[in-house]
Parts: C-alpha cells; structure tokens; sequence
C-alpha cells in the first residue's frame, strides 16, 4: 500500500469536489482499486498529514459536519473575495436572530421563537432559511394544531465552518456583537436552562427520523429518542 499515493489522491479529491467529503466517501473511492484498500485509520492519518502539509499556508484543510474540505484562510479572504462578482448575501438583524435561537433552542415552534424574540417571525425569514437548507422541520410538538418544529441541519454547520453544534460558541461570547441583541441572549439563556424537548407543562415531541439534522454525536434514533424524551414520528 502506497500512503503516499492515499495521500494525493485524497488530496485530489478534495480540491476538485465542490463538497465536504466524508471518511466514507473518500474510502469508497479506492471501491473498485485492487492495489490500494485504505481502512479509516489510513484515511484518516492521511487528512492528518495533509492538514500539517497545508499549514500556514492560503488553504486550510478543516473537518465541518459533512466532511472534510478546502477553503482560503480567513487571512487571505479580502483578497480571493475579488475573484468573484457577486456579493456574499447579507442578511437581516430579524433573520439572524431567529436563526440563532433556532440554534440554540431546537428543536422549536414558529411560536415559541416569536415568544422569545418579542416580535412577530415573518414567513419570508422561514423561507429563506427553509431554502438556504440551514433548518429543517424536524416534527410536530404534541399540541393542539400539532405546530412544526424547526431545527439546524448539516449545511448550516458547514456554512458557518463548524463540526457540531457544542462548537456553537456560549452565548455570553456573542452578547457584544453589535448586530446581536444583549436581551435576546438573556432570553435564550433562560430558556436554554429547560429541558429543549420538554415543556414545563409536560407537553411532548414527535420528532421526524432525518440524517440531515444536526446532533452533536452520532447516534441511533432510538437512543435520541430516549434521551431526549420525545416520541419517534411514525408514518
């Protein structure tokens, strides 16, 4: 077995993909390979010895929810920023805030959010997020008109560079962000000190099986199930 052919094809195949890529999908690329059958291990030693190649360097090697992936060091971001036309798209105070309690808080109501904002939550700020794919429904909360429960999913990890959700910074890290309301944290602080699937009168979730949510480990449906004290949705 050849590491140092593992390495640069790895290394190929996660400059040309446009995607993160998984420890699975990069074994699965030697499938049909008779002379090189990595394991994970081997896989995985090779990410490493990239990433020690790659440092201090204009491209980080850097591990988000899907996978692993290229990208410019945030150093150099003004400068690779002109290779391209269009803008990044910039969002509402509104829109952030309700994503971040989404973050926080999930899974959770359309209404539970509004009661924590103060405010009204527009049903263009849940399109946008709904078709960025940054949240999902993930269930209904077992209540009256059985409202949908919103939660993160795998691409709004990998667009804001971060593997887990426990890698979302404390909120008490973030109150002096100019575009962030102070009392808003206060809120979620408060309500982050519940349980996140239980209300305090006892009412239950019913939660949709999808991969595509974010956990901070990956476990089996039951075990969240449990864990978490919610119902699985059964179709």
């Amino acid at each position: 077995m050849s590491e140092k052919k593992i390495k640069n094809i790895i290394e190929a195949a996660l400059m040309v993909s446009t995607q993160p890529l998984s420890v699975k999908r990069l074994i699965n690329l030697f499938e049909e390979d008779k002379t090189l059958q990595p394991n994970r291990d081997n896989i995985k030693k090779a990410i490493i010895d990239l990433q020690k190649d790659f440092e201090g360097r204009g491209v980080n090697l850097i591990e988000v929810a899907s996978g692993f992936r290229f990208q410019a060091d945030d150093e150099y971001a003004d400068w690779v920023n002109h290779l391209f036309d269009e803008r990044p798209p910039r969002y509402s105070r509104a829109l952030l805030e309700t994503l971040s309690i989404i973050a926080y808080r999930q899974p959770i109501t359309r209404s539970e959010i509004e009661d924590i904002r103060g405010v009204g939550v527009s049903g263009t700020i849940t399109k946008t997020l709904l078709e960025r794919e940054w949240i999902k429904v993930v269930g209904h909360r077992d209540v009256p008109g059985r409202p949908e429960l919103l939660a993160t999913t795998k691409l709004f990890l990998d667009y804001f560079n971060l593997k887990k959700l426990s890698d979302l910074p404390p909120l008490e890290d973030i109150k002096d962000f100019d575009s962030i309301n102070p009392d808003l944290f206060e809120a979620l602080e408060k309500e982050l000190g519940k349980d996140n699937n239980q209300t305090d009168d006892g009412d239950t979730i019913s939660v949709i099986d999808s991969e595509e949510t974010t956990t901070t480990e990956d476990v089996d449906d039951d075990d969240v199930a449990e864990s978490a004290k919610v119902i699985p949705f059964s179709n």
